[in-house]
């Protein structure tokens, strides 16, 4: 066991680990890839182009040298022959070597009938032909002569390109030197290596500089993706807002400058899409965060409606609940009229606030109310003379301003609950004399319900706020009398019915002028689309005394608060 533990500690590899893996070649950058690339392609042309060079000139060079040998053969047999004693067929008749325009390092030689030189000669440096020693001429023995080329080498004179040609019996040899080849064909391979290496090294560095700053808009996407990716993208959830501090704004990513979103180019392309990308992931956690806010905001109001409502509820309970004590002790406690009376009025008060509850969640489930064809104007004056019965402290004037029917699609006793609302809104939050004017306008597409009065205005802390369910202006829910205030439903029941019915309510106030607005579309026309619609001066104003009527009596500050449809 431990020789086979040996054995596989053996065979791996010494020090490959997983930062070695890393510096591989597939783990390289593009920065270093693509010169790396580009100069081993270039090596590879280089080479294939150099060695198609030295071929081509070599076999040119060779080819030229060839040709000469063969004239100079040629030329040899049609040329004069010396005679000497042995008679002009003497295999010694080398004098073509005597004439001028040979070639130095010229050799001629004449051949026996076996192939064997039985003279030879050179034509050296000062032009005097001298005959070759025997191991030179050993060199040249064994060629036919048929007119091929040979290469030999001819001791002490280097190599040679031969051929032998016959004529007439004669057999002559001819041959020239290759060194002037070999050294042109050396200087070429020298020439070639060097412009090879200077300009490889030339376009490396060129190819580098390129790729580096073409790779620059490139790298710049590439850190924006890496900033991007290091954000802290999930700190919104985590450090949610709280109802004091309000929203926490999404946070800003980075995006790729401009200069590196041109769709010319690829890295343009990536860059633009990295920066819609981001815009999408902006997009979603701003929808994210909405959505949480939202729910934060529902279950905020789901508390408080659950708070409000059960203490509500439990005010008549205990009244009713101690009325009923007291009868119980004896008639002596209290007089059971009064009683009874007491009771029936925390039974119909605990009955409204119940009867607002239900109405408001089938509202929110989208049960819209009965639809039928109903006229404003009726409705709206019957709202204001009921209003006038029931406060004739208060100056109530009706507008009408029609320029058609004032007829919408609803349920008529809801309408009519949303402008009675209003109205005791009115009632209860203004002083006496407090002057309050009910408009209905009419136009082809619309209608509209205004209902201002001149009373201290809704405060602006309040304002934004101020159709929301229970909301009011005193936060304690105890109420001594019935003008203390409701139960905080009005004005959420009002604008609710008013969203039922495709239109949109809204309220602009100041000290001086308070005034809410209800818009319902005409029959036949699209629901409205809702808009920010309450409004408050910047700066309060000094409140101005009514035209009519003396300067009122101090009054409790105007609150949102009323009771919703019962109008004892």
């Amino acid at each position: 066991m431990s020789s086979r533990l040996r054995l596989r500690l053996r065979l791996r590899p010494h020090g490959c680990s997983s930062r070695d893996r890393s510096r591989s070649p597939r783990g390289r950058s593009l920065r270093s890839r693509l010169p790396l690339l580009v100069v081993v392609t270039l090596v590879v042309v280089c080479a294939v182009t150099a060695l198609t060079v030295f071929l081509v000139q070599r076999a040119y060079l060779l080819g030229d040298l060839d040709q000469r040998v063969t004239n100079t053969a040629e030329r040899v047999q049609g040329g004069p022959r010396s005679t000497t004693e042995a008679g002009p067929d003497a295999d010694t008749d080398l004098a073509f070597l005597d004439q001028r325009g040979q070639a130095v390092g010229t050799i001629g030689a004449t051949l026996d009938v076996d192939g064997y030189v039985s003279a030879a000669r050179v034509v050296p440096q000062d032009g005097d032909p001298r005959n070759l020693n025997a191991a030179q001429r050993a060199a040249l023995d064994g060629i036919e002569a048929d007119g091929s080329l040979h290469t030999r080498t001819v001791p002490g004179l280097g190599t040679y390109r031969v051929t032998a040609l016959a004529n007439s019996g004669h057999a002559v040899l001819t041959g020239l030197p290759m060194d002037g080849v070999r050294d042109m064909i050396r200087d070429l391979v020298v020439v070639e290596a060097v412009v090879a290496v200077v300009g490889l090294a030339a376009a490396g560095c060129v190819c580098a500089v390129v790729i580096r700053r073409q790779l620059r808009p490139l790298g710049r996407v590439a850190a924006a993706a890496v900033e991007v990716s290091r954000s802290a993208l999930d700190r919104a959830e985590a450090t949610g807002p709280t109802p004091a501090s309000g929203p926490t704004p999404v946070p800003r990513l980075i995006r790729v400058s401009e200069r590196d979103t041109d769709p010319g180019s690829e890295a343009g392309q990536v860059g633009a899409a990295l920066n819609r990308m981001i815009d999408h992931v902006e997009s979603s956690l701003a929808e994210r965060q909405r959505g949480e806010e939202e729910i934060r905001r529902s279950e905020e109001r789901t508390r408080r409606l659950l708070a409000d409502a059960s203490h509500e509820l439990r005010t008549p309970l205990a009244a009713i609940a101690g009325y009923a004590e007291l009868m119980n002790r004896g008639p002596g406690m209290i007089e059971p009229t009064l009683a009874w009376r007491r009771v029936s009025a925390e039974s119909a008060r605990m009955t409204g606030l119940v009867e607002d509850l239900l109405l408001l969640a089938r509202l929110d489930e989208g049960r819209l109310p009965h639809s039928a064809e109903a006229d404003l104007a009726a409705l709206v004056a019957d709202a204001v003379w009921d209003a006038r019965a029931t406060g004739d402290d208060h100056d109530w004037q009706l507008g009408l301003l029609l320029d058609t029917p004032a007829l919408v699609a609803g349920d008529e006793a809801r309408l009519h609950q949303v402008v009675a609302n209003l109205l005791a809104n009115a009632r209860m939050h203004t002083p006496v004399g407090t002057t309050v004017v009910t408009s209905v306008e009419a136009t082809d597409e619309r209608r509209v319900i205004r209902v201002r009065d001149n009373g201290p205005g809704i405060p602006p802390a309040l304002l934004p706020r101020v159709f929301e369910r229970f909301t009011r202006a005193d936060a304690s829910r105890s109420r001594p009398d019935a003008r203390s205030g409701g139960s905080g439903l009005g004005l959420a029941i009002a604008a609710a019915i008013t969203q039922a019915h495709g239109g949109r309510i809204g309220v602009e106030s100041e000290p001086g002028r308070t005034e809410f607005t209800i818009e319902l579309p005409a029959i036949g026309m699209p629901r409205l689309l809702p808009v920010d619609t309450v409004s408050a001066p910047s700066t309060p104003t000094p409140t101005p005394p009514p035209p009519t009527s003396p300067p009122p009596a101090p009054a409790p500050t105007r609150a949102p608060d009323i009771a919703s449809s019962s109008m004892s």
